[in-house]
């Protein structure tokens, strides 16, 4: 069913190899304003065509794109290539070294309604646009998106594992995550790719905006180069991680509340009405607790910290329309109860809402509620992979930010054209 293709990858010269950690950009939600200030001062950073800066911002990427290509500070491989991408890691208190592996390629930005490309959570409008206008304006994809296909018999990982021992490139990035790269390019292994791939339906990790983006300019482009067999504008950069045998995790995103009109007191008692609630000893230990239970949070509100647990005879009253899948899932309980219900803002209207803000780093949601700038933290836990999978099996999606899957793919290790004279080759030989 996912239909992929090699591709003729642009890179940093050879002679800024050594330099690749300072050239290579993080996920803009993912940093800090000041480590992205960071990246923006190097003139070379990728981040300048991620996610360009300035009244005009594509046009921006647009002229520096054309800078590089001009001085030699990015250059395509002239055959196309499968990418391999392992990246090593840690997570705290854990000693033995964690590995996912995956690779990178170019897949066809198929339509949601394709069901070949499966999501797990909506999109903001505005941020699909501004996508749309950055692809259309410039024809290079900086970072790639993250897809999951399901091969338990793990038929690629011999061919990964043998390019990985020639590395591309090999260093350490702004998580402390060793990012290691190598490149496939005999035809007979890519054609092995290929064949495994064309019978698997790809669930979306992460990076929705840009595929959105990348499926609306698709559709914007239909009828175009007729001529053209294999056409650029119909594919879309990824990174594919088989969810068999491999380190995927998901970290949990806890949720910020700003602007409570309600006094703590009274926020309380409404919250009891639907929760049993618990008073915890110590708010930094709320980010190490293990929540067993279904439906249980922590909250963190003033000097004072809780643990909150649906009442079970609540259960009967959320969400009757949706499937199990979803709304048995505590971030579909929480934003229904406590931002919907309690709060009263409309769940269809939460992603947009500027009173709810999404922090992965538990140390900040502390800080926040004690300098008094957030009215209240709520402490979540992380999602299982399967409770993913099978939201995306059932055509639905979860709330905003629902996963935060680690670590996550590096931008800048390499470019996709969809420029066609760039993309043009004889794809037809890997068939």
């Amino acid at each position: 069913m996912a239909e992929i293709l090699p591709l003729k990858a642009w890179r940093y010269a050879e002679a800024l190899t050594p330099k690749m950690e300072e050239l290579t950009a993080p996920l803009f939600d993912v940093v800090s304003t000041r480590q992205r200030q960071l990246l923006y001062e190097n003139p070379l950073n990728s981040i300048h065509l991620s996610v360009p800066q300035g009244n005009n911002p594509s046009q921006n990427a647009l002229e520096t794109l054309i800078k590089w290509k001009s001085e030699g500070v990015i250059q395509q491989d002239t055959l196309p290539g499968i990418y391999v991408y392992y990246q090593y890691f840690r997570l705290p208190g854990e000693h033995d070294e964690r590995c996912r592996k995956g690779f990178i390629t170019q897949i066809k930005a198929y339509d949601w309604s394709e069901e070949v490309i499966l999501r797990h959570e909506n999109t903001i409008v505005s941020a699909v646009n501004d996508r749309i206008d950055l692809l259309k304006t410039t024809q290079i994809q900086a970072s790639p998106t993250h897809g999951l296909y399901e091969d338990k018999d793990e038929q690629l990982e011999y061919y990964m594992d043998e390019a990985i021992s020639n590395p591309l490139y090999e260093l350490e990035d702004y998580q402390g995550v060793r990012e290691v790269m190598g490149i496939i390019q005999n035809p007979e292994i890519i054609k092995h790719f290929l064949k495994v791939l064309k019978d698997k339906q790809v669930i979306l990790a992460d990076g929705h905006h840009r595929i959105e983006g990348a499926i609306e300019y698709r559709k914007s482009m239909r009828g175009k180069l007729p001529d053209k067999k294999w056409k650029g504008y119909d594919y879309h950069l990824m990174y594919l991680t088989n969810t068999s045998g491999n380190h995927l995790k998901i970290l949990p995103t806890h949720r910020l509340y700003y602007g409570l009109e309600l006094t703590h007191v009274d926020c309380l008692g409404k919250i009891q009405e639907w929760f049993q609630v618990k008073k915890f000893a110590d708010p930094e230990e709320l980010g190490a607790y293990a929540f067993h239970k279904p439906h249980t949070f922590g909250l963190v509100m003033g000097e004072e910290s809780y643990t909150l647990q649906l009442k079970s005879e609540m259960m009967d009253q959320l969400n009757v329309h949706l499937p199990e899948s979803i709304r048995q899932l505590d971030l579909s309980v929480l934003h229904e109860v406590l931002f919907g219900r309690i709060l009263g803002i409309p769940v269809a209207e939460q992603r947009n809402s500027d009173q709810i803000f999404y922090e992965r780093n538990f140390s900040k949601c502390i800080q926040q509620v004690r300098s008094g700038q957030a009215s209240f933290a709520i402490i979540t836990r992380e999602l299982e992979l399967e409770q993913v999978l099978e939201v995306c099996r059932s055509g639905q999606v979860m709330p905003q930010k629902s996963t935060y899957f680690y670590p996550k793919a590096l931008g800048g290790l390499l470019f996709a054209s969809i420029k066609q004279d760039e993309f043009d080759f004889e794809y037809e030989s890997f068939l």
